[in-house]
């Protein structure tokens, strides 16, 4: 899944660079860095399936919504929903400490990380999400 994911960004990135007049690039590629189409995002990243030796040992957070979260997640991870973390992220984080953040697939989380980490606060982005994990799930 993760060579697909790679060919189908390098492809993207191709288009992007044939088709895109100067004046816009930037503003284009600052809305596909968003959602993680392009590689350069500036934001740190670990794909999902790199995290479990850290499973216990990192303050993990996922930000599905509680129906997806209970549906199973990675255990340690502590369920904040993407809306309420964005809304109050004073409430839940300390600018202090380190966070990675999960969702379904990884857009939601790179999101929330781009939002946060302008904020000041230290996150990393799990790429792929519980949709592409293959550990055991916690139910």
């Amino acid at each position: 899944m993760y060579d697909y994911c790679e060919t189908l960004n390098n492809r993207l990135e191709d288009v992007f660079k044939r088709n895109t007049k100067n004046k816009n690039k930037i503003k284009f590629e600052e809305e596909f860095k968003v959602f993680g189409f392009f590689k350069g995002n500036d934001g740190k990243v670990i794909n999902v399936n790199d995290i479990d030796n850290l499973i216990g040992k990192v303050e993990l957070i996922d930000i599905r919504e509680d129906y997806e979260y209970k549906g199973g997640s990675i255990r340690s991870a502590k369920n904040i929903p993407m809306g309420q973390l964005l809304n109050e992220p004073d409430k839940y984080l300390n600018k202090s400490k380190e966070y990675y953040i999960m969702c379904q697939s990884g857009g939601r989380s790179a999101r929330a990380c781009s939002s946060l980490t302008k904020q000041g606060f230290d996150v990393i982005n799990v790429s792929g999400g519980m949709g592409s994990y293959v550990g055991t799930k916690r139910k």
